[in-house]
């Protein structure tokens, strides 16, 4: 039943649908709960708050049955990264560090959600303290994609499906695949260097990176202050949409917070895809871009440019440099950042306790794993005297080029920047893991960190199933704080697409999809 667009979507679907009557918020909540648990094998939540969530959703029926909802949200269930604070509920960053610390508030963000009635069914599973491109790298273990079990994609695998499975992608990949399973319909993660949009194409969701200080950070464990942004993943671009809205804002808890823009009330009906120009980086053809993806890219661009869109080529020359730039900064900022976690006051203490200077340091080897260590170490070694120049303010200045060259692009009059998000379809977790965590960082960052130096706005949008079975998805790169318009751009996108809804093995409609996804599929490489 093809009605208005905002009406297709999946929360504001339900949201009518639980204003009618025709379903309760408790229902709703059950449900998700339910899917949690049969999905289990996904590894995709640390925490189920499975009573909690319950009595919100008893809750938010009271509010809607009299009438008095709270909003868009009400009802709605929801995840959150781990790296959250959530008041009362364990926050553990995947970490052995933090075992047993119950922060006593909640972030910003988490509390918006939940002031606007949306219930919170849980904890996503990520990499230790956000530290990967795989949500591989936590103390409870990989996260495994969805997509691994549809039937499109055990059809091409000769091995067992409990061996042969893709990765979610990092480091939001428990959330990711929290709203690709179907199990919460919004969640919220991190993003540093494109720790939502790189989970979110590989799962095949909707995964948008706000502008720099348009979301509060306050209330989420900090990994690179000056890059981090909360990330918004759903189902679809319009409901990505509604919740910026809730989210956006000051907050007098982070100073870096900016003043949101007044935007509409939804996403428009009618948009004239004519007056937009779209920009295509040259230096994106990077090495390794399979062909699937390149595909894609192309396509994708086709259709802008047959609609009346200007496609245009567009150079971004310090590209090439940003991957060190941001090792380097990153790791800097780790070292500052991670001195909090030294076994004082709340999480992980060793019980050697001869000196003061052997309980923290003995603390600090047992709680971190070998990928947080190696990042501290290195950030310290950057910031000695000896080498400060050398590496932190060399690695500022090329910050600040790689900032120039985006807007430099923005001012010759480009709307909005189309990119690949990652490489390739997911990788199989046997592959994955045979390289070094630093290696594949920065292999699968290339196209989105170049953004969060930058301070940028970017989503990312499903638009094919690869050969494999797998979802491909493209970013979007909008100018700062006009994320409004760069979310009409990609719903433009996502509406031409026609990106198909996943279908885990043995469900009633599998042989449906399949049918539908083999038509879909043969427009790769076309």
């Amino acid at each position: 039943n093809r009605q208005g667009e905002h009406d297709r979507t999946p929360v504001a679907a339900v949201s009518q649908a639980l204003r009618d009557g025709r379903v309760s918020a408790t229902e709703l909540c059950r449900k998700c709960i339910d899917q949690i648990q049969r999905t289990h094998y996904l590894n995709a939540f640390i925490t189920i708050t499975g009573e909690t969530a319950m009595e919100q959703a008893q809750r938010a029926d009271n509010r809607i049955r009299t009438g008095k909802p709270l909003g868009p949200l009400d009802g709605i269930p929801f995840s959150v990264k781990d790296n959250f604070c959530t008041e009362n509920i364990k926050t553990t960053c995947a970490s052995k560090m933090l075992k047993g610390y119950v922060p006593p508030f909640s972030a910003t963000v988490v509390q918006k959600l939940l002031d606007q009635g949306a219930v919170l069914v849980g904890k996503t599973n990520l990499d230790e303290f956000a530290m990967g491109a795989g949500s591989t790298d936590g103390v409870f273990g990989p996260i495994r994609n969805p997509w691994s079990y549809t039937t499109l994609y055990r059809e091409q695998s000769t091995e067992d499906p409990d061996s042969d499975w893709a990765i979610s992608g990092g480091s939001s990949g428990g959330s990711a695949a929290a709203v690709a399973a179907l199990s919460s319909f919004l969640a919220l993660g991190s993003d540093t260097g494109g720790s939502t949009r790189n989970p979110g194409s590989l799962c095949g969701v909707v995964a948008l990176k706000p502008t720099y200080g348009l979301l509060s950070r306050h209330g989420l464990i900090p990994l690179v202050n000056s890059m981090d942004v909360p990330g918004i993943m759903t189902r679809s671009v319009h409901d990505a949409a509604t919740v910026l809205r809730i989210l956006q804002g000051r907050d007098e808890r982070d100073s870096t917070t900016v003043q949101a823009p007044s935007t509409p009330p939804s996403l428009p009906e009618h948009f004239d895809i004519r007056d937009i120009c779209v920009g295509i980086p040259k230096e994106y053809h990077a090495p390794g871009l399979s062909t699937d993806t390149l595909a894609q890219w192309s396509r994708v661009a086709a259709m802008f440019e047959q609609a009346g869109a200007r496609v245009q080529e567009v150079s971004l020359p310090h590209t090439q440099h940003s991957i060190v730039c941001y090792h380097v900064l990153c790791c800097c900022e780790v070292a500052s950042n991670m001195a909090r976690f030294d076994g004082l006051e709340y999480g992980h203490r060793s019980t050697i306790d001869s000196s003061t200077d052997a309980m923290y340091a003995t603390t600090r080897h047992e709680g971190f794993n070998n990928v947080v260590r190696r990042r501290i170490l290195s950030g310290n070694y950057f910031l000695l005297k000896s080498n400060y120049e050398r590496y932190f303010v060399k690695a500022q200045q090329m910050r600040r080029l790689i900032t120039e060259d985006l807007k430099n692009v923005f001012r010759s009059g480009i709307d909005v920047l189309l990119t690949p998000t990652t490489l390739s379809d997911a990788a199989r977790y046997t592959d994955f893991i045979q390289e070094d965590n630093r290696t594949r960082s920065a292999q699968e960052d290339v196209f989105t960190q170049p953004v969060n130096m930058a301070g940028l706005p970017a989503v990312t949008v499903p638009t094919a199933l690869s050969r494999r079975g797998l979802p491909i998805s493209l970013q979007l790169i909008g100018q700062t704080l006009q994320d409004w318009k760069l979310l009409t751009v990609a719903h433009w996108m996502e509406q031409q697409v026609n990106f198909p809804m996943i279908h885990l093995h043995g469900d009633s409609d599998e042989r449906k999809l399949d049918r539908l996804v083999r038509e879909r599929t043969h427009t790769i490489g076309s």
